[in-house]
């Protein structure tokens, strides 16, 4: 029983942090690495272009997880509200992931192939991540 009970704290902060649709996009966009660069330049954890991010802050902070976030946050707060005005509703996992990458394929309803695959991944992460945990004792 206690190698159980330690097994389940090991395994507790994988399962407890922030384990939502920011954490997935973060594990897809970069593998949480805060200091990735994309091929088209993106920085950060979330992979955001400059100009967007200069949108939202001056900072040049892209390093700062937390200040990532408030980046990444405020920027799907916009696409998420011109997705809300066409759909009159809130975007699904999937359609907040194309959102992220391609807001302009998911509002003119033409998503890539590529993008859509990408797409279920990121939903099946965010699917898996609201999962309950289940640790079986090892007879």
């Amino acid at each position: 029983m206690r190698r159980l009970s330690l097994i389940a704290l090991m395994l507790f902060p994988i399962f407890s942090y922030g384990a939502d649709r920011w954490t997935a996009l973060s594990m897809l966009e970069s593998g949480d690495n805060d200091r990735a660069i994309g091929k088209a330049g993106e920085i950060s954890r979330f992979q955001i272009l400059k100009e967007e991010w200069r949108s939202v802050t001056p900072s040049r902070r892209y390093t700062d997880p937390s200040l990532a976030k408030v980046v990444a946050e405020e920027l799907m707060k916009r696409r998420v509200t011109a997705f809300s005005q066409v759909y009159r509703r809130e975007p699904s996992d999937y359609e907040f992931y194309v959102l992220w990458n391609a807001p302009g394929q998911v509002l003119n309803r033409q998503v890539t192939r590529t993008v859509a695959e990408r797409a279920k991944r990121f939903r099946n992460l965010c699917e898996a991540f609201n999962q309950p945990v289940r640790l079986y004792a090892a007879k």
